[in-house]
């Protein structure tokens, strides 16, 4: 029950978006288990929140089925089995009826680096309780400081007085998965940096920033840093995107393209789509950005940095825009062939079956009925007409 306690609490410390909302049904009063979980997996898979174990609680059950596996017959399955139910039913009550008591909590961390001629502050998931104190203590705008939790906030610029606001989004999506929003393929982190301190604030956990050897010289060439290794989190992104490309023509080409469909490539599209509107975003933001003399050269080189992604980016969409033309249109002429081919066959079977409706009717007075060989001039009738189509259609190249 306290492992079950501590996944509750965590479950409830954080919101859900509107969608992952909508689809397990988690505002409905009677959540369950199963909710609760793919709710947290979730949010592990998407990169915005801390990461949620379940391996104690799956440790605590299977401890607590060790306890009960003794006293199975002492006690009776069923009665065993009656036990267990209640114990869940008391965790899914206890999921249920705590959510407007318990008061949502968020885990911070944080790292304080001193650097030779400057100091970095890394704050990670900060709680929205502590935004005043964050801005009162490092003398920073709260509304900027709201700008840097907001979730999906684009890439941004701003110059004040005392410090410069920037606002960066690197890729932790999954291609694999079928996502079509920025929140779902990328994450930010804002950075507030004057000349002798860099503040660093975001909600997903990045390896890059994690055992930073304190050997930059500024703040400048530390926020390039970062900078470049947000940039090459696009570039195995366009790798993936571009060789499914190629895979995907192919397989339109050579193989049979049964296994593609329309919602494969919209999603293709999509998401390359939506990672060159960011690379362009930061491009533009990029652009705005003021540093010393001394860095712009690697200032320069990241503007070309970006240069070279977004174009690879714009390729990308373009091959990937040009196969969903290329299905529709493969699929298209799959269609008129099967109408081409039928339309062959009602072309022969019309005149035939307009013959035999004809001489199909029970009126008295035919005269062909009556004669001794009017079946044998009726089907070299149809045999010459069918003739005739047939060589009409070879003339025409249509067959």
């Amino acid at each position: 029950m306290d492992e079950g306690k501590k996944l509750w609490q965590a479950y409830f410390a954080n919101t859900d978006v509107h969608t992952v909302r909508k689809e397990l049904k988690l505002n409905r009063p009677d959540v369950g288990w199963y909710q609760i979980r793919k709710a947290l997996q979730t949010r592990n898979s998407s990169g915005d929140f801390l990461p949620v174990s379940f391996k104690p609680f799956e440790e605590a059950c299977k401890g607590l089925a060790e306890n009960l596996q003794p006293v199975v017959y002492e006690l009776w399955f069923l009665r065993v089995k009656i036990l267990l139910t209640t114990e869940m039913t008391s965790f899914r009550r206890m999921l249920s009826l705590n959510t407007k008591k318990y008061s949502k909590r968020m885990t911070t961390s944080s790292q304080r680096v001193e650097f030779k001629n400057f100091v970095w502050i890394d704050i990670c998931n900060p709680d929205k309780n502590g935004l005043d104190e964050i801005a009162q203590e490092y003398k920073l705008d709260l509304y900027q400081i709201k700008d840097s939790l907001e979730t999906g906030h684009l890439p941004k610029y701003e110059r004040q007085a005392k410090y410069d606001f920037l606002i960066l989004r690197g890729y932790t999506g999954d291609l694999s998965q079928r996502v079509a929003n920025i929140t779902d393929v990328s994450n930010k982190i804002a950075f507030f940096y004057s000349e002798k301190k860099l503040i660093t604030i975001h909600r997903s956990h990045f390896t890059f920033l994690e055992n930073i050897k304190p050997d930059f010289e500024s703040v400048d060439s530390f926020l390039i840093y970062i900078t470049r290794k947000i940039l090459q989190t696009y570039e195995e992104p366009v790798k993936i995107l571009s060789d499914k490309n190629d895979e995907i023509e192919k397989t339109i080409f050579l193989k049979d393209d049964s296994g593609i469909t329309y919602q494969d490539l919209y999603f293709q599209k999509t998401q390359t789509r939506i990672l060159k509107r960011l690379l362009q975003i930061t491009q533009n933001v990029v652009a705005q950005i003021i540093l010393t003399d001394h860095s712009k050269t690697a200032l320069q080189d990241i503007k070309d940095k970006l240069l070279s992604l977004t174009l690879n980016y714009d390729e990308t969409l373009e091959n990937s825009n040009n196969l969903l033309h290329t299905f529709i249109s493969v699929n298209g002429q799959k269609s008129n062939d099967v109408t081409k081919l039928l339309t062959v066959f009602s072309a022969f079977f019309l005149p035939l079956t307009f013959i035999a409706g004809i001489y199909g009717m029970n009126f008295e007075n035919m005269p062909e009925l009556k004669w001794p060989i009017g079946y044998f001039l009726t089907l070299g009738l149809m045999a010459v007409v069918a003739s005739l189509i047939y060589f009409w259609f070879k003339r025409k190249k249509i067959l």
